[in-house]
C-alpha cells in the first residue's frame, strides 16, 4: 500500500487517468466494429414490444442495466428495471407475457440470471443476452445474443469492471438511440416525458409561460401616442403592439422608437411612430429556441402569434425576464 505521507506527481496521476480512457475508448472502438445482425434484432426486438423492455443484472451489471431502462423510458421506449436477485423471491411477476427481456452479465454465468431465464422461456418472451463470454450460458440462452468484445479492463489488477461496464453502457445508449430514431421520437415527445429540470424548461412551448389577454399592450394605429404611452407605461413590456381593424399585428412601438421621436410625441399617432417590419415568434416555438432568437436579435421582448404568415393576431408577448425567472437566461 502507498504511504499517506508519500507525494505523487501530477503527471503521474494525469497519465493513469489517460491510460484508463485510452483503455475504455479502445474498447468503445471495438465494439463499434463488432456490432451485428443481432444489435438490429434487439432494436426490432424493442420497437414491436407490446409491453415493456425489462433489464436485469447483479452488482455492476445491474448497475447499468438501471441507467439503460431509464434512458429507454424517457425515449419512448417503456422500460423498466428488476433486480436479478429479488426476481426470485417474487418480483418475477414483473416480467410478463407482453414484455421483452434483457439480461446483462460480463461473464454470462451470474447464477442469479438463471431463474429469470427459464421464466421468460417459461412464457414465450424475447431474451437478448448481453455478455463478453460467447461461449457463456447467458449468450446460449438468450434469442438474441449480443457480445461484447474481448478487451481488458481499465484496472490496475484487470479485475474491477471498469471497460466492460463501459461497453455495456455504451451499447445501451446505441440501442436506445436506434430506437429512439426509428421510432420518430420528437423533441415535443421528448419534452412530454421531461416536464421538469432544466431539459423540461428549455422544452417548454411559448405559449405555455407568455403573458396573454388583458397583459398585452395593444393599440390602434391611429392612437395618439400621449395614450399610446400611457398604454405602455401600464403594461410595463417596454413596447405596444400596433393593430389594425381586424386585430392583425402591423408594428410595435418601442421604447426606443419613443426616444426616436421624443420632439413630435405630442401630435404623433402611433402609427407614425411604430416600426411597421414588427419581430415576432410563433406560440409553438421552443422557449430555448425564443431566447436564442431574442438574443439575435438584441431585443428585449416580443409579441407571440399562432402564424406570422397567416394570422398574425397577437396572443401572447414574452419578455426576457420571463426567460431567466424560468431560470433559462
Amino acid at each position: 500500500m502507498l504511504d499517506k505521507s508519500q507525494k505523487i506527481g501530477a503527471d503521474e496521476i494525469l497519465a493513469h487517468g489517460r491510460d484508463v480512457i485510452a483503455m475504455e475508448a479502445e474498447g468503445l472502438a471495438a465494439l463499434a466494429t463488432s456490432l451485428d445482425g443481432a444489435f438490429a434484432e434487439a432494436v426490432h426486438a424493442f420497437l414491436n414490444v407490446e409491453g415493456r423492455v425489462v433489464i436485469s443484472g447483479l452488482g455492476k451489471s445491474g448497475h447499468v442495466g438501471k441507467k439503460i431502462a431509464a434512458t429507454l423510458a424517457s425515449t419512448g421506449t417503456p422500460a423498466s428495471f428488476v433486480h436479478s436477485a429479488e426476481a426470485a423471491h417474487g418480483d418475477m411477476g414483473m416480467i410478463s407475457s407482453r414484455d421483452a427481456l434483457m439480461l446483462l452479465s460480463n461473464s454470462g454465468e451470474t447464477a442469479e440470471l438463471m431463474p429469470v431465464i427459464e421464466h421468460a422461456h417459461r412464457i414465450g418472451i424475447p431474451v437478448i443476452g448481453i455478455s463478453s463470454g460467447s461461449d457463456s450460458t447467458l449468450i446460449k440462452a438468450a434469442s438474441i445474443p449480443l457480445v461484447l468484445p474481448a478487451a481488458q479492463e481499465a484496472c490496475p489488477i484487470r479485475m474491477a469492471p471498469t471497460t466492460s461496464t463501459t461497453m455495456m453502457l455504451a451499447l445501451g445508449d446505441a440501442l436506445a438511440m436506434a430506437t429512439m430514431r426509428l421510432r420518430g421520437f420528437s423533441r415535443e415527445d421528448f419534452q412530454k416525458l421531461h416536464p421538469g429540470g432544466s431539459l423540461g424548461l428549455k422544452l417548454m412551448k411559448v405559449r405555455q409561460f407568455m403573458h396573454s389577454r388583458d397583459r398585452l399592450p395593444l393599440i390602434p394605429a391611429d392612437m395618439p401616442m400621449a395614450e399610446a404611452v400611457m398604454v405602455m407605461t401600464s403594461k410595463s413590456f417596454g413596447l405596444a403592439g400596433v393593430i389594425d381593424a381586424d386585430g392583425q399585428l402591423i408594428g410595435v412601438v418601442s421604447d426606443g422608437d419613443l426616444r426616436r421621436h421624443l420632439h413630435e410625441l405630442n401630435s404623433a399617432l402611433a402609427g407614425e411612430v411604430m416600426n411597421s417590419h414588427p419581430r415576432m415568434i410563433q406560440a409553438d416555438m421552443l422557449a430555448e429556441d425564443a431566447l436564442r432568437f431574442l438574443n439575435e436579435q438584441k431585443i428585449t421582448a416580443l409579441f407571440v402569434v399562432e402564424d406570422e404568415t397567416a394570422d398574425r393576431t397577437p396572443v401572447g408577448i414574452v419578455h426576457v425576464h420571463d426567460f431567466i425567472r424560468l431560470g433559462l437566461a
